[in-house]
């Protein structure tokens, strides 16, 4: 399982990389846009500074064909061939799909809502397909089931590409996207925070070392040695 943050806030991702196995970043317009003015691509480098290995995955504006490919190639030549370009699953965004791949860029497909968006994307050579959970949830669209499904045609097809269920606006629907077989999630620090929050977490750990305590009556497994 692939565990991924959803934002480009430096001190948020500094947090979590020391926390998580994390596997990469992703961003879009939307998330840019809360960070600020920022100088976009030395921003970016800073979070592949800090990510290292882990991928970065980073949206196009273009909304033609020629607009999309050379949003890519602009992203590619300030940040290198190892970011996953983000591309909507709509018809210029999968004609630009099909000839990247031919250039062996790597590629997310995302805004994925339904079943065949998604097929079409695993058709395409996609190596990431983002269906969005709580954004299809509010559509009244089925999202586990859309998940379940498109995990099923990877299998089927023997396909390299990988389900990133984004969009959570819980940590119930995380769960869910993982139920269904998604290889990867994608989500907000907020989300994270919530799956810590758990009272009962921190009641264990204090129980856990009132007990210690009590038994060996000194704070630290270190003090046992002095």
């Amino acid at each position: 399982m692939e565990f991924m943050l959803d934002t480009v806030d430096l001190e948020q991702i500094r947090y979590y990389q020391a926390i998580l196995p994390l596997a990469g970043v992703t961003s879009n317009p939307t998330i840019l846009k809360q960070a600020g003015k920022i100088d976009f691509y030395a921003h970016l480098k800073k979070i592949q500074t800090i990510i290292g290995s882990a991928s970065l995955h980073v949206q196009v504006l273009g909304e033609t064909v020629e607009e999309i490919i050379c949003d890519a190639e602009e992203i590619i030549k300030h940040l290198g061939k190892e970011v996953y370009i983000k591309i909507p699953v709509n018809e210029a965004g999968l004609a630009a799909m099909k000839q990247l791949k031919q250039r062996g860029i790597l590629l997310t497909a995302t805004a994925i809502y339904t079943e065949f968006q998604g097929y079409l994307a695993i058709a395409a050579g996609a190596d990431y397909l983002a269906p969005y959970y709580n954004r299809m949830e509010n559509l009244n669209i089925d999202a586990a089931n859309v998940i379940g499904t498109l995990v099923q045609e990877i299998d089927r097809t023997n396909s390299s590409s990988k389900v990133l269920a984004a969009s959570f606006k819980n940590v119930a629907q995380v769960n869910q996207a993982c139920r269904q077989g998604a290889q990867a999630i994608t989500a907000g620090p907020d989300i994270f925070a919530q799956a810590f929050k758990m009272p009962a977490i921190q009641q264990a750990v204090t129980d856990f070392h009132n007990d210690w305590r009590e038994n060996f009556t000194v704070e630290t497994i270190k003090e046992l040695s002095k």
